[in-house]
């Protein structure tokens, strides 16, 4: 059985088209999405939903940028997994972001099955 299933992820991202491929794959595996379109947002939908298991979060976003959004997650649910993600990926990246408190990083474009291994590390 995928234990995945009925689990929730938040997805902050403000590119819609990205938004609909995640939203597809993760629906796919029968995890449930929630999408943020700026950090703002995302910090506000993890203070008031306690049953988001993971983020997966853009690095490049309008209003409040991804690694500022995640300090103030983690500062809300310090457990909750955050995944970085990002377009603008260059050697050492994974360092500088698992160094910011990120937990995980992959980047753009997405590999689904990346993807999903890079979940089931979390949920």
């Amino acid at each position: 059985m995928n234990q995945r299933k009925g689990k929730t992820i938040l997805v902050v991202e403000d590119d819609m088209a990205s938004c609909e491929l995640f939203k597809s794959f993760l629906a796919s595996k029968g995890i449930e999405t929630i999408i943020a379109e700026n950090g703002n947002d995302a910090i506000e939908i993890v203070r008031e939903n306690t049953d988001i298991d993971l983020v997966l979060m853009d690095i490049k976003l309008p209003e409040l940028d991804g690694s500022s959004a995640m300090i103030e997650i983690k500062k809300i649910r310090k457990s909750l997994p955050v995944i970085a993600e990002t377009a603008y990926a260059l050697k050492g990246d994974k360092m500088k972001f698992l160094n910011l408190g990120f937990d995980d990083y992959i980047p753009k474009p997405i590999k689904p099955d990346r993807l999903y291994e890079t979940i089931k590390k979390y949920i």
